[in-house]
């Protein structure tokens, strides 16, 4: 309990904060580092992808000792310097499964989109004809 009470502050402060102002001060240079920015850009790619797997997951998992200490040891292993976990990760893991899948994950991404612009059609139609 008291782990995840400190935890929780420093997964934001180490996996959010932090790294969102590393990747403002990238963006922001009069010439930005193309190198920083693709590293930055792999980092939120991860977290999100992370985060996300980490929703689904986390009700079978999150009761494991030191969980939430794994996670922030995750998020700081991603961009700290010496390690350079967002190259290994994202190239080893992240990208050469998507490469292999891009095709399924855009032929499905375009089947939700036409799914959603149906379904919010029909709910327009719907709120139409009730405010008559």
């Amino acid at each position: 309990m008291m782990g995840s009470f400190l935890s929780t502050p420093l997964l934001m402060v180490f996996g959010y904060a932090y790294p969102a102002y590393e990747c403002f001060k990238a963006a922001e240079k009069n010439k930005p580092d193309t190198e920083q920015l693709l590293f930055w850009c792999q980092y939120w790619v991860l977290v999100a992808v992370f985060t996300v797997g980490d929703r689904v997951g986390d009700t079978f998992i999150s009761w494991l000792p030191m969980y939430s200490k794994a996670k922030l040891a995750f998020f700081i292993y991603l961009w700290y310097p010496k390690t350079k976990g967002t190259d290994y990760v994202y190239n080893v893991s992240l990208r050469p499964y998507v490469a292999k899948h891009e095709k399924e994950i855009d032929l499905n991404l375009l089947k939700l989109r036409i799914k959603a612009r149906d379904i919010s059609l029909l709910f327009w139609e719907k709120a139409a004809i009730l405010s008559k």
